[in-house]
């Protein structure tokens, strides 16, 4: 009887040896605004489906909070909330990132911009000789475009100031079918009350069937808001944040961002 209870051990040893290892996904956390959540959910898919072990996690917070967070991560190491570390954080607005690595919350070596938001002109899918350009829209003095009303969005404000700055604003005062926010912008075009609108490039897939991009702002014009995202310097695990910010500079990762609506950055194109 001892003798049995002697060789119990040894048989569970060579269990434990021989059995497979259920390995668990290694985690990349990034921590973003809500505003960037489509391109942020895009570009994790797809990177998880080049990297099958790996599990990208994306917990959102507003500029404030998500300032306070990573000010919290700081000084204790992880996600208070959840305990679990940091490795990436990608705000809306670029000028945070900046403020965050001012404060030294984030590398700043690391900024990676990775998308821009455009203003684009939108056309009906069925309108055959529609304008080329934002500047040719004073050329017709027919067109009637719809708007977003500058003093209550954001939209409205750009939209505003990128036809002033092309010099055609007052040619096209008298056309301008105001509307409270994009998606107002859309119903007008598709109503035929207007004749093409002007977006944001993301907002124009709302209706991707109905309407298509027949212009795009330049940039000498309109400065796109850029989106970065940077390495937490309290990230758990260097070399998988690289392998990220390094992955969202690659054709398929452009690819899918242009799909979404979004512009990419130059810097993305000089790393080429």
């Amino acid at each position: 009887m001892r003798r049995q209870q002697d060789v119990w051990p040894f048989f569970f040893l060579i269990f434990l040896l021989v059995s497979p290892v259920v390995s668990r996904a290694e985690s990349l956390l990034i921590l973003a605004s809500p505003s960037v959540q489509v391109p942020l959910e895009g570009l994790a898919h797809a990177f998880e489906a080049i990297h099958p072990a790996v599990s990208v996690e994306l917990a959102f917070e507003r500029g404030f909070d998500l300032r306070r967070t990573i000010a919290q991560v700081e000084n204790r190491g992880v996600l208070a909330a959840e305990a679990r570390p940091i490795h990436l954080v990608a705000p809306g607005d670029d000028e945070l990132v900046t403020r965050l690595a001012q404060k030294q919350y984030v590398w700043s070596e690391t900024r990676t911009p990775y998308a821009t938001r455009q203003l684009v002109l939108v056309v009906p899918e069925s309108l055959v000789d529609a304008p080329t350009s934002f500047a040719s829209l004073a050329l017709d003095s027919r067109w009637r475009i719809a708007v977003a009303d500058p003093l209550v969005t954001e939209l409205g404000l750009e939209t505003a100031a990128c036809l002033e700055s092309l010099g055609i604003a007052v040619a096209m005062a008298d056309r301008r079918a105001v509307a409270g926010d994009a998606r107002g912008v859309l119903d007008r075009v598709l109503r035929g009350d207007a004749d093409m609108g002007i977006l944001f490039g993301p907002d124009a897939l709302q209706e991707q069937e109905h309407v298509r991009v027949a212009a795009v702002a330049p940039e000498a014009h309109h400065h796109p808001r850029i989106y970065s995202m940077a390495m937490v310097r309290s990230c758990p695990d260097r070399m998988l944040c690289r392998d990220f910010l390094s992955f969202v500079y690659t054709l398929p990762a452009q690819a899918l961002l242009k799909q979404l609506g979004y512009g990419i950055p130059q810097e993305a194109f000089a790393r080429e």
